[in-house]
């Protein structure tokens, strides 16, 4: 049985440790065999002398790494190398030693223990152990193998042990008495303070609640609990004033909501404390007597009317006087007016209802100390309907009447509105005007609906003779005062069907004897006048053509160039024309006749004003202009008109050389110099000659 060896994990020798021996039954001894070890560690860990079948264990083992080896081992021939017994497979235990202490799962163990506890696998060695005194324990445990026997080996672990926390204790004020200020101002929901109470435990067990259980101020002010930091948030509630109630005491209570019942012993896990809260005063802007105000005025009021009167007070002690204003954003086109005092409103224009009725403004009340106090209500006016406006046709009334219709027919229904609202209703009268009562074709019929009939007053109608009746009606109101208006109903009379139908309400053209229609007749006239209105037209044609031409002249006139062959005699010549004239156009020159046409009117001459000093040559052009063109005596075509004005204000002067003295030495040429370097040619021109001269 050698399928199975046992091993000692551990060894210390220095030798291999000896595992056993293989022998084969066809081993003869004479070397002729050799032994093969295969398998889990062959080789490495075990080794096999090949020709004595010894197995030896080249290392120590563990059996905690690896308990079992499976070996396999054959024997073969040395000379042909094949096996002379089928291969056969052994196991190699490792036998245990106590080589290994006890070892725990984890360096450090952490447990929680509820404060309080009674047993456990690990005891509380106190009673009552609490956890707000110390919350860490710490705690070295040992485990001994072999029974705890001689030679055993020991391993240690550390057990940290804490005590949970557990609602034991109550919240607790740290003082009796708290107090804030707040001013009147302060809108619903403002914070006004914080308040804490302490509570030694954890978590949601040192959670607590706020609430107001009684004092003056229970609905007025309202408190909070902040999640984050457990405290007590005092809020407004509602509106304060000072002037009514200046200081509020409260009665504030803080709790736990979760409640351990087998530590109710301890006592109510709640308490209390005082919270005092003063209001403080501040300047308010005025109060109006109602949220909104409503008037009504008849439409028909006089300007400075009286509607009625808004009221407002400072509510403050002081008392403050108040001053009213409209609105005028509301109010643009200024139809009322406030007295400023004592807040009556008044009209300053007249009212029409038909136009608005609702007039929405705003009242402002001011404090007079302190105009930033202020306030503004809603004024609604309502607009009363007076009787104004008189009734008239709901539309434009054309109607026809049959040439066979038969007397006391209805040809018409007409309809009335008014622009007034009458607090009982429209009521229409309808009525033949008193001037078309007598002697009309048609009658007016009032259904007392207000509506009524057009109806027919004879037995058939001739529309050769009068195609179309001007039928005005009187349309009255029932209200007071009476407001009437007349309307005009057209009524033409029409060829119709047997079945009333109209067909057609043109008169047909009269034929006269000559078998020529009117239409006709019409027709030749008008082409004989305007045959009659040509020949008169050609005529004045050819008479305008023969017309001799105003001026005789070898060039046309249109070219605006007017040519004399009048050669002047040069700058020397002042005798053949006022040279003056040119430089001066203020000198007056008698308007004398023109040469190049044939007057046919004689006109008085006309003098030319003079001009102002310092005319711009703008001006003076335009002075010019106007009077060719308002001058009888020019000609009716455009012409060239040629003014030697160099303007009032220049530097230089005039430059003409008409004004120049005839001695060139008399002339100093060095003020040339002085214009600027547009002269400066000149300056070097003249300026040099002199100093030739001189030289």
């Amino acid at each position: 049985m050698w399928n199975q060896f046992f091993l000692l994990e551990e060894y210390t020798g220095s030798d291999y440790q000896y595992v056993g021996k293989l022998h084969s039954d066809q081993d003869r001894g004479d070397g002729s065999l050799k032994y093969i070890l295969s398998g889990d560690g062959a080789g490495d860990l075990f080794i096999i002398n090949e020709n004595t079948g010894d197995i030896q264990a080249t290392k120590r083992l563990d059996r905690e790494e690896k308990p079992v080896y499976i070996l396999r081992a054959q024997a073969i021939n040395r000379r042909t190398g094949r096996p002379v017994e089928p291969e056969s497979e052994f196991i190699i235990k490792i036998h245990d030693i106590n080589d290994n202490e006890p070892i725990f799962t984890k360096d450090v163990y952490t447990a929680t223990v509820p404060e309080m506890s009674d047993v456990g696998i690990i005891k509380t060695a106190l009673l009552n152990m609490d956890r707000e005194n110390r919350e860490q324990y710490q705690v070295v445990i040992q485990a001994k193998d072999m029974g705890g026997q001689m030679g055993g080996l020991s391993g240690t672990t550390t057990v940290n042990i804490t005590l949970t926390d557990v609602n034991d204790n109550p919240p607790r004020f740290p003082q009796s008495t708290y107090q804030f200020k707040t001013p009147e101002s302060s809108p619903p929901g403002t914070p006004i303070g914080r308040i804490k109470a302490s509570d030694a435990d954890m978590g949601e067990n040192a959670e607590i609640e706020y609430s107001i259980t009684e004092g003056e101020g229970l609905d007025m002010f309202d408190v909070v609990t902040d999640q984050e930091t457990q405290e007590g948030v005092i809020t407004v509630k509602k509106v304060l004033d000072f002037e009514k109630k200046k200081v509020y005491t409260l009665k504030v209570e803080a709790s736990n909501p979760h409640v351990e019942p087998r530590f109710l012993y301890l006592g109510p896990f709640k308490d209390a404390a005082t919270v005092r809260i003063m209001v403080e005063d501040v300047d308010e802007p005025p109060v109006f007597s109602k949220l909104a105000y409503i008037l009504q005025i008849r439409e028909d009021a006089q300007i400075n009317t009286t509607i009625g009167s808004v009221t407002a007070q400072d509510p403050d002690a002081a008392r403050n006087p108040v001053k009213y204003s409209v609105d005028r954003h509301t109010d643009m086109d200024r139809i009322f007016n406030i007295d400023s005092g004592n807040g009556s409103i008044f009209t300053s224009k007249l009212l029409d209802r038909e136009t608005l009725l609702w007039h929405n403004i705003t009242v402002i009340a001011t404090e007079i100390n302190n105009p930033k106090q202020s306030s503004r209500v809603p004024l609604y006016i309502k607009v009363l309907d007076v009787n104004d406006n008189a009734p008239e046709f709901a539309e434009f009334y054309e109607t026809f009447v049959c040439e066979k219709a038969k007397a006391d027919q209805l040809i018409q229904t007409l309809r009335a509105i008014d622009k007034d609202d009458p607090y009982s209703g429209h009521q229409f009268s309808f009525s033949l005007a008193p001037e078309a009562t007598s002697g009309s074709n048609f009658t007016i019929q009032d259904n007392k609906d207000n509506t009524a009939g057009i109806l027919t007053r004879k037995n058939g109608y001739n529309r050769h003779e009068m195609s179309t009746y001007l039928l005005p009606v009187v349309i009255s109101d029932n209200d007071y005062p009476v407001q009437s208006s007349t309307g005009t109903v057209t009524v033409r009379v029409c060829a119709c069907d047997h079945h009333g139908n109209m067909q057609s309400c043109h008169a047909e053209a009269l034929v006269h004897p000559t078998g020529l229609s009117t239409g006709a007749l019409i027709a030749i006239l008008l082409c004989i006048v305007t045959l009659l209105v040509t020949v008169v037209l050609f005529a004045a044609l050819r008479r305008q053509r023969k017309k001799e031409p105003l001026i005789i002249s070898k060039e046309d006139i249109r070219d605006n160039i007017v040519s004399y062959n009048d050669e002047g005699g040069g700058e020397e010549d002042t005798q053949a024309f006022d040279i003056g004239t040119l430089r001066n156009p203020e000198a007056i020159e008698d308007s004398k006749l023109r040469r190049d046409i044939v007057p046919e009117a004689l006109f008085l001459p006309r003098r030319t004003p003079a001009a102002r000093d310092n005319t711009d040559v703008r001006d003076f052009i335009n002075q010019r202009l106007k009077e060719n063109d308002t001058d009888p005596t020019a000609p009716p075509y455009d012409s060239l008109a040629t003014y030697a004005y160099e303007g009032t204000g220049s530097v230089a002067e005039s430059l003409s050389s008409l004004d120049s003295v005839t001695t060139d030495g008399d002339q100093d040429y060095d003020y040339l110099s002085d214009w600027g370097p547009r002269f400066k040619k000149l300056a070097d021109m003249y300026g040099g000659v002199d100093s030739d001269k001189d030289s």
